[in-house]
């Protein structure tokens, strides 16, 4: 499979030489990040990422994150918004090592059925969300189209009728704007009949386009998924089997999102599988190579750094350092520290203005609130990263382990406490229809 994007990365020897391309930016000097940084905000070319993510470039961290900041400000307000994941099922066909849902990994298994799904969802929506990312590991025998399309359906169902909502005690978007009381028909008729969910995402394995298509249908919005590594060669050795392994297939993916008219398509990398700078390289070009081709759609970018796992296969990967019955994958030649992370965030904002900026939980709560300023749009917030995490249904094991374990009401006021405003829904279908 020999796509456009599979020919850039090629060409540009960015999928298989990181060492020709950090001997690059081992060169690049001050005078080169002056020039990139006096460039118009917002504007790409590889040779003015190269210089901003280059070693030279720490020395002007301080510039970057002012100039995104304020980039940020113009583009997008000053709101961040707010979103919670809801895991669906952690069965899986793959063996991707550093991911606690590992095919071979000795552990507890749950799938949601649709109804459990609800559950778990209207507890998401009673502490505010109006916001959500359906996530799943490759089930395909479960998690099927039908079975998403259901779901959304459920989801986009009006507040009428949900009671259990207004009982739970939990801060839902109207009960805050009421003083804690869930608001009557009468008092607020478009509330009623808006949907629980205004805005619905995934984040499953990949798919076909018309797949993809039936779900744009019928109200999923959104789709996230991440190549992981750009990087051939690690990416076979992290992604040993299972429907993933496809190196191509994956990278062909967004192109399928993108084509069924998904109104947002999310990229990413898993931040310390390899050098994180020629993986940013990688990503800006498959973030400008979408932007020209689909034009409707809108590029977001993700930042996810490992983290802890639970393993029974901590054997068969021997970078995994054992600590207290959790395997920390972080200890690797490619740890991506903190102000590498800052580098990446601000160099990424400043050639992509538009762009979507997503933080998880994976991040401590003390580096988050310093990181909405340069440039995030979007954060998680109390999440759980299990089916049946929420309701304490199940006893099942997580994707990874969070590190902000703040609950959402906490997240939104330490958002406020920064001169920012939460923003748990992106748009009011109720409002467009009228």
């Amino acid at each position: 499979m020999n796509t456009e994007i599979a020919t850039i990365l090629e060409q540009k020897d960015l999928d298989r030489d990181p060492e020709r391309w950090l001997e690059r930016l081992e060169n690049i000097g001050s005078g080169e990040v002056e020039a990139a940084l006096a460039e118009p905000a917002g504007s790409y070319s590889l040779r003015r990422l190269s210089a901003l993510i280059s070693p030279a470039a720490e020395n002007y961290l301080e510039e970057m994150a002012q100039a995104a900041q304020k980039l940020t400000v113009q583009r997008f307000g000053r709101t961040i918004r707010l979103y919670g994941p809801l895991y669906v099922s952690n069965y899986c066909s793959n063996s991707c090592r550093y991911c606690g849902f590992n095919m071979n990994n000795k552990s507890e298994r749950t799938r949601l059925t649709i109804e459990q799904a609800v559950e778990e969802a209207n507890i998401i929506a009673g502490e505010g969300f109006r916001d959500i990312l359906l996530v799943s590991s490759e089930d395909r025998k479960f998690i099927t189209t039908k079975y998403l399309t259901d779901l959304a359906a459920r989801l986009r169902a009006p507040w009428r009728g949900r009671p259990a909502l207004a009982s739970r005690g939990r801060p839902g978007l109207a009960m805050i704007k009421n003083k804690g009381k869930m608001p009557s028909p009468r008092e607020c008729p478009r509330h009623y009949n808006a949907p629980v969910f205004d805005s619905i995402s995934i984040e499953i394995y990949q798919m076909s386009r018309d797949e993809y298509a039936k779900l744009f249908e019928t109200g999923i919005e959104g789709v996230t998924l991440y190549q992981e590594t750009y990087d051939r060669k690690k990416y076979e050795y992290y992604h040993p089997a299972g429907p993933k392994s496809d190196y191509d297939n994956r990278l062909a993916t967004p192109d399928r999102i993108a084509a069924a008219g998904m109104r947002e398509v999310g990229l990413g990398v898993l931040l310390g599988l390899a050098d994180w700078r020629v993986e940013t390289l990688a990503l800006a070009e498959h973030a400008h190579y979408l932007t020209k081709r689909y034009w409707k759609s809108h590029v977001s970018f993700s930042f996810p750094r490992l983290r802890p796992i639970h393993s029974s296969v901590v054997g068969r990967m021997p970078h995994i350092v054992d600590r207290d019955s959790q395997f920390d994958i972080r200890n690797t030649k490619y740890q991506v520290r903190d102000k590498n992370l800052v580098q990446m965030i601000t160099a990424l904002r400043l050639c992509f203005a538009d762009a979507g900026l997503v933080l998880s939980t994976r991040e401590p709560a003390e580096l988050r609130d310093h990181l909405i300023k340069l440039g995030i749009t979007k954060i998680s917030a109390g999440s759980k990263t299990n089916p049946g995490g929420y309701s304490g249904c199940c006893d099942s094991i997580e994707q990874f382990k969070i590190d902000d374990n703040r609950p959402p009401v906490e997240v939104a006021a330490m958002i406020e406490s920064q001169g920012f405003e939460p923003v748990w829904k992106d748009w009011d279908r109720a409002f467009l229809d009228e």
